[in-house]
């Protein structure tokens, strides 16, 4: 069985790894879809990010699905040859997060694909996986490729219950990565009535129009257009910030009204915030990370056709060309979500 396995910034090999046998409440899935994410461009790009560190070689991938193909002793509602997404969340349940409820808080969280504990959490970029049934949830009614959307559609879906209500309310979005239009797509979900999407590409804003944002702006070619939002006390309800930038942050944070809400889902390390704006407008500043009983609804939303990731899937390249696919999936002007086939 191969695998994508990253040594050092660069350096990603196809090798071979063992398929363990499933225990009693685990199913093996044979993998046919994984997207790239922007943690794993870090590794292969960096060897990581910020303070995390590749120190051993290590399986990347955590966005993916693929069909079961064998089943262990436990009942399940699973079958042979289902089509599953796999979350790669797994919180032990134990921990004093867990039985309060915070699974994504989890203080010994083995997050597929992560350098983040040592030994490190090996990834789901492989031909087949063993993994618990309850990570594994159907997905028949959907392809493959949607199905392996589900994990960064989760994210998206977490940031978003932090958010609250949003019927008949206005958002920006800035930063228009996957993450961004998953983020739009959830807002417009939840009754979002207007929403501006800001990012520093036009292909970006592209998807964001496609994908539900009622205006687009691109801040790199157009500043002003921000402008109107900023003044007077502000003008949105919430901001989703996806970009990481602290001038997105900075600017975002002008154009929310008194008593907005701004969610941070982009991690770009820490960045200054203006105090006096977030103190005199009483604005809520609430960060966001990863999620877990949100990875069934992002399923079954899509399950249902009630939301479409299928037009961020822009490139589907075979597990032979994989290098391919990372350095496509970087290339911000020309792809969204590059996914990997990894069966023949």
């Amino acid at each position: 069985m191969k695998a994508l396995v990253i040594h050092a910034p660069k350096d990603l090999r196809i090798e071979d790894t063992e398929v363990t046998t499933p225990n009693a409440d685990e199913v093996v899935v044979d993998i046919e879809v994984g997207g790239v994410c922007g943690s794993d461009l870090h590794y292969y790009n960096h060897g990581g990010f910020g303070t995390v560190k590749l120190r051993q070689p290590m399986i990347l991938g955590h966005e993916v699905s693929g069909r079961v193909s064998r089943i262990g002793s436990e009942s399940s509602d699973l079958a042979v040859g289902d089509l599953v997404a796999v979350s790669p969340s797994r919180p032990c349940f134990k921990c004093k997060y867990c039985t309060e409820g915070l699974h994504n808080h989890c203080e010994n969280m083995q997050f597929y694909g992560s350098a983040m504990p040592w030994p490190h959490i090996q990834g789901a970029f492989r031909q087949q996986l063993t993994a618990k049934t309850w990570q594994c949830v159907k997905a028949n009614e959907i392809s493959a490729g949607e199905a392996a959307m589900a994990e960064p559609f989760s994210v998206a879906l977490h940031a978003t219950k932090l958010a609250g209500d949003l019927l008949g309310k206005s958002v920006l979005v800035t930063g228009c990565g996957p993450i961004g239009i998953l983020s739009i797509i959830a807002a417009r979900r939840a009754g979002a009535g207007f929403i501006v999407a800001t990012d520093i590409t036009d292909n970006a804003l592209r998807f964001a129009e496609t994908c539900g944002a009622d205006k687009t702006i691109n801040i790199a070619s157009n500043p002003d257009l921000i402008e109107p939002y900023t003044r007077g006390k502000g003008y949105f309800d919430a901001m989703y910030e996806c970009s990481g930038n602290v001038q997105a942050l900075s600017t975002g944070i002008s154009a929310l009204r008194p008593k907005g809400i701004a969610i941070q889902l982009g991690l770009g390390g820490d960045m200054t915030l203006p105090m006096m704006q977030l103190t005199a407008k009483e604005i809520s500043l609430r960060g966001s990370f990863r999620f877990h009983t949100e990875f069934r609804t992002a399923v079954e939303l899509m399950s249902a056709g009630l939301v479409d990731v299928k037009p961020l899937i822009t490139h589907s390249i075979p597990m032979a060309n994989a290098v391919e696919a990372f350095d496509i999936a970087g290339q911000r002007e020309k792809a969204m979500k590059a996914q990997i086939l990894f069966q023949p």
